[in-house]
């Protein structure tokens, strides 16, 4: 039996050879099962070697446009959000006002962080003829790799929003608009330690998809200040079970730490550790200064929170942007990854004078 270098190699040739090649003809020529076929076919896609074509492989083409694509005017962009509440309302506005500024419309679907679901209104908005995607797919173990896979093979451009395609799919060619979380968490840290703390603790809200780039951000933050070490606490959602047993978790870590600042992500988390903190008699910010994470009702608690925004409209404009150029240019037009970075808006919480921080 051949090793599968070598069963890749003679994939590989086949398709030099031929251009397209089903996989029905692979698996005579290789002796081997479908289902190894695929593996080896999958591998080399996401090396990006091949590209799928229905029932076979052919040499990848980047940049060649998709079939009957209507002109950039008249433009259905398709977008699937995991969520038209917290967070993405202002992503999702910023997509539409961009789409009616080129010109064209935004038809939105709503998923729920689950990769079979967002391929299932991928497809509805498919087969409703969009000439483009905006997606903030799953990306999590091997049914969010698959997804990505698939994405990248559509007929219509795809980008991805608050996502980028991880190690294991180097090659898959994506557009993506991002906010830069680890930067964003970054700017708190540094202004926390302008205001002379020495230790600067961490609490994520569990089922986060961006807790990740927050706590590189952070650690990479302390680290090059020199910090001292402070808590991390992953607390679960705010009001859910075992809330306040998390919250009593964060506020004795920071006494027993002498930690007087944290970054909590994300505002009603922050709100909550405020209001459990002053009913153990610690005050904010006398006591405690605390930086709320994604300010989307961080002015309105008491006191209100210094927050880190995700610019969230200015996110959606951009990737609805990306979406109608590639409309517009399918030929030569490079993959684009942007990262928009966050800012920073100084308010009570953590003791400083009120004043709108830069970048």
């Amino acid at each position: 039996m051949r090793l599968a270098a070598q069963r890749r190699e003679l994939i590989l040739a086949a398709v030099r050879e031929h251009g397209v090649v089903r996989v029905a003809d692979l698996v005579d020529r290789l002796g081997v099962t479908a289902v190894t076929v695929r593996r080896d076919v999958t591998a080399l896609a996401d090396r990006g070697l091949v590209a799928r074509v229905h029932g076979g492989i052919t040499m990848p083409r980047h940049g060649e446009p998709p079939v009957g694509r209507s002109a950039p005017g008249h433009t259905l962009i398709g977008m699937v959000a995991p969520s038209d509440e917290y967070y993405w309302p202002a992503v999702i506005q910023g997509a539409q006002a961009a789409a009616a500024g080129g010109g064209g419309r935004l038809a939105l679907r709503t998923s729920c962080y689950h990769a079979a679901e967002d391929r299932r209104q991928v497809v509805k908005l498919l087969d409703r003829g969009v000439q483009a995607l905006l997606v903030a797919p799953s990306t999590d173990g091997p049914a969010g790799l698959e997804l990505l896979r698939w994405l990248g093979g559509l007929p219509v451009p795809v980008v991805l929003i608050e996502r980028v395609p991880p190690p294991e799919l180097p090659a898959i060619g994506l557009d993506a608009a991002v906010t830069d979380h680890a930067l964003g968490a970054g700017l708190a840290v540094r202004h926390l330690a302008t205001l002379g703390h020495r230790g600067v603790g961490l609490v994520l809200s569990r089922p986060s998809p961006h807790g990740a780039a927050i706590r590189a951000g952070w650690a990479a933050a302390v680290a090059s200040l020199d910090l001292r070490q402070a808590p991390v606490v992953e607390v679960p959602p705010y009001g859910a079970a075992g809330w306040a047993a998390a919250c009593d978790e964060v506020l004795d870590g920071c006494a027993r730490s002498g930690v007087r600042a944290l970054l909590v992500h994300a505002d009603r988390e922050a709100i909550g550790l405020v209001e459990r903190a002053r009913d153990r008699g610690v005050g904010v910010p006398a006591e405690l200064a605390v930086v709320s994470y994604d300010d989307e009702v961080a002015a309105a608690s008491d006191p209100p929170l210094t927050a880190v925004r995700p610019r969230k409209h200015r996110l959606g404009a951009l990737a609805a942007q990306l979406a109608l150029a590639r409309v517009a240019d399918p030929l030569d037009r490079p993959v684009h990854r942007v990262a928009l970075w966050p800012s920073l808006t100084v308010r009570e919480s953590c003791g400083a004078p009120r004043r709108l921080a830069a970048q």
